[in-house]
């Protein structure tokens, strides 16, 4: 619902109706209550009068509004715009998503993007009512609220693993955003967490991926399983309800992760299925990578797309009208290592299995069948020189091709075509899943402009029905 509920009479209009598919695309906010909820928050409609809108979760709490307790408006997917706007607020707020601005401040996330710390701020603050120091802190107090609800962590080391800098700046926002202490807040854990709430950091991190609409879970699961690199990944299980397992390299340490396959996730028509989630559990060698990890899994699995926009333009197409219908909610898959997805998707799963087995890094605590890291660029840079590998890996090393969430789409495009031996169709492919741009249309396939800014869901529903292959 990208350009759906910009004007405030419409959006109001949402939310009397508790229209799930604008969670997370702006919240609102109640001036009688001082709380801010999402749009399809159960409680009484307030009257129109009282009602304030905001773009982002940042915004309301700095004007002074705490969350809600029974909808529970920072648990929201994220809104589908940030994946398609490629400008720097886009760059910014996935940025900010991954954790940059807590490990390197604003000056280093102003300089991944090439402005000023001035500029950046200026910008965001126009758009979303709120700067990326605002932006950050809604996220951590979200971390927050996620440990202590989950986990048996001592408060104390909940407040520095969520990124804030102080407990004492750490109780402060708990008590801004949620008007409860920390204490308070565990104590008032949902049952479900609470009969889930593990003893001890070993034992993981339940969390519940929420995503809105339909997810059309099966042809994501069968993609990963086709595509699982042993000793990194694993697919166990039948289909319906499989478990992917796979490794993660993180800012501060390591992670393995479970993501349950859902069914039932896939009902279409409107209002028959507002959202829902994949089960997941992290296990971390140092919490502090709960948020980087959760918006990781987050890309990998495409939740914060929105379905609706994507099914109704697609579906105008006589070509994929059939196919939208018979696979609403389907979605594009990304990845979540940049690095490792354009290094696999040029030597493909078998060779993966090779670099993996010979240069990848043991972990400390196997887990079953996952025992290594994918290798780091450098490693292989280093390691095998010669070829297209090692021009790539060298330039992923040296950051003469830049993969991450703030990268520019274009400028990693181009330089990725410079690469020698990289052809076009595995450059649109990094371009889809490493940069996770919703608009590719891959060379050799006649795209028409009316399947935009979403060809690369078309091309996902094509791959579906057997009329694209991927290699």
């Amino acid at each position: 619902m990208t350009n759906q509920g910009t004007d405030e009479d419409t959006r109001y209009e949402a939310v009397r109706s508790r229209d799930a598919r604008f969670d997370g695309v702006f919240f609102f906010a109640v001036e009688t209550t001082g709380i801010y909820c999402r749009p399809s928050c159960p409680a009484v409609t307030p009257k129109r009068a009282n009602v304030r809108f905001f773009t982002t979760a940042a915004a309301a709490q700095g004007s002074g509004f705490r969350a809600c307790r029974r909808c529970r408006p920072d648990a929201v997917p994220g809104s589908a715009e940030w994946n398609v706007r490629a400008d720097v607020v886009g760059r910014a707020v996935r940025l900010i998503a991954d954790g940059v601005v807590d490990r390197e401040g604003v000056a280093g996330l102003a300089g991944r993007l090439g402005y000023s710390a001035r500029q950046v701020q200026r910008q965001l603050t126009a758009e979303l009512g709120a700067g990326p120091v605002a932006l950050a802190r809604a996220q951590r107090a979200h971390t927050a609220r996620v440990l202590v609800q989950t986990t048996e962590l001592p408060i104390t080391e909940i407040a520095f693993a969520s990124g804030f800098a102080s407990v004492r700046q750490f109780n402060d926002t708990i008590r801004a955003v949620y008007a409860s202490t920390p204490s308070e807040l565990r104590a008032a854990a949902p049952k479900h967490g609470r009969g889930r709430r593990t003893a001890t950091p070993n034992a993981g991190i339940p969390l519940r991926l929420a995503h809105r609409g339909p997810y059309r879970a099966g042809p994501v699961f069968d993609l990963l399983a086709r595509e699982a690199v042993p000793g990194i990944e694993e697919v166990s299980g039948p289909p319906g309800t499989r478990t992917y397992r796979r490794t993660l390299r993180l800012p501060y340490g390591t992670g393995i992760v479970a993501v349950e396959e859902r069914p039932g996730t896939a009902r279409s028509g409107l209002g028959a299925h507002p959202g829902g989630w994949l089960d997941a559990r992290l296990h971390l060698t140092d919490p502090r990578d709960l948020t980087t990890a959760v918006q990781r899994l987050r890309r990998l699995f495409d939740l914060d797309a929105d379905p609706y926009a994507v099914d109704e333009r697609l579906a105008a197409d006589p070509r994929l009208a059939p196919l939208v219908a018979a696979r609403p909610g389907l979605r594009s898959p990304g990845t979540a290592d940049p690095e490792e997805l354009a290094v696999r998707a040029l030597t493909g799963r078998t060779e993966a299995e090779r670099l993996v087995r010979r240069y990848g890094k043991a972990l400390d605590a196997p887990c079953g069948s996952l025992t290594h890291l994918f290798p780091e660029p450098a490693v292989l840079a280093g390691a095998e020189p010669g070829g297209t590998l090692g021009a790539l890996t060298a330039a992923l090393a040296d950051q003469a091709v830049r993969l991450d969430p703030g990268a520019d789409r274009d400028d990693a495009q181009d330089a990725l075509r410079a690469v020698p031996g990289l052809d076009a169709r595995t450059v649109a492919e990094i371009r889809i899943r490493a940069l996770g741009d919703p608009d590719v249309a891959p060379p050799g396939l006649d795209v028409p402009d009316s399947w935009r800014p979403w060809r690369s869901y078309a091309l996902n529903h094509l791959r579906a029905a057997g009329e694209w292959e991927s290699r």
